[in-house]
This record gives structure tokens, sequence and C-alpha cells, in this order.
């Protein structure tokens, strides 16, 4: 296994979905997702299996999210095998960067022939002052 904090490909591609997804469009995530794709988040009361139960999620979201502002901050990947797990916080805000939804993520992307595909998202809100 190894750390890198280095421009890692999957952060370059995780930062092209976090700019769709911040302009109300998730497919840059769906486009990303492997079949086998598991989701957690704070809002969902059970882990999302698979790319159908989490573009149903989506398409509820469509259109709902505009974050104009928003920074990854500290990405770190670290590759094990044909793995790829990156680790971030992430913060997004409108006009008051006092009102920003502060949170970590955890993306564990597989390479395969399609490429790199995340197979496991979780997402969890930071603490205050974060």
């Amino acid at each position: 296994m190894s750390s890198m904090t280095a421009q890692h490909p999957v952060i370059a591609l995780e930062q092209a979905a976090l700019a769709r997804w911040c302009r109300g469009d998730p497919s840059g995530f769906l486009e990303l997702s492997a079949a086998d794709v598991s989701y957690f988040d704070p809002f969902q009361p059970r882990r999302l299996d698979g790319i159908a139960e989490l573009a149903a999620l989506y398409a509820t979201l469509r259109g709902q999210i505009s974050a104009p502002h928003y920074e990854m901050i500290d990405p770190r990947v670290t590759l094990c095998g044909n793995a790829a797990v990156l680790s971030f916080r992430f913060n997004s805000w409108g006009d008051d960067p006092a009102a920003a939804m502060r949170w970590n993520c955890t993306e564990v992307y597989r390479y395969d022939d399609d490429g790199w595909r995340i197979v496991q998202t979780h997402w969890s809100l930071t603490g205050a002052g974060c």
C-alpha cells in the first residue's frame, strides 16, 4: 500500500464530478460509479447498493443543489493494488461563507477495463468549526 498527495488521476476525476454536482448535475458521479457501487451519506437511512439505487437518489437531487463556491481540501490518495482510496474535506457555500456545508469524504476507486470507477462512497458532516 502506498500513499500519495500528488495529483493522482482520481483527484481530477473527483474534482470534475464535484464541479458538476455544485451546479445541480449529479451525472458526473453516476458516470464515474461502477455498477456495484455502495454509497453512504448522513441523510440516507441506510447504505445504497448498486448504480440503480444511487441513480434513483440522484434523480431526486438533480437541479436541487447550487454551490457557486466550493473547495476540495487536502485530498489524499492511498493505493492498494488496483484500488485507490481518495479522502478529502469538502466545503461548499453560496454568498455567505459562514453558511458553508462542511464534509468529510472517502471514495474508493477501482481500476479496470473502463478506467477508474467509484465502488464505495462515504460522506459525513464535519464538526463545527472544521
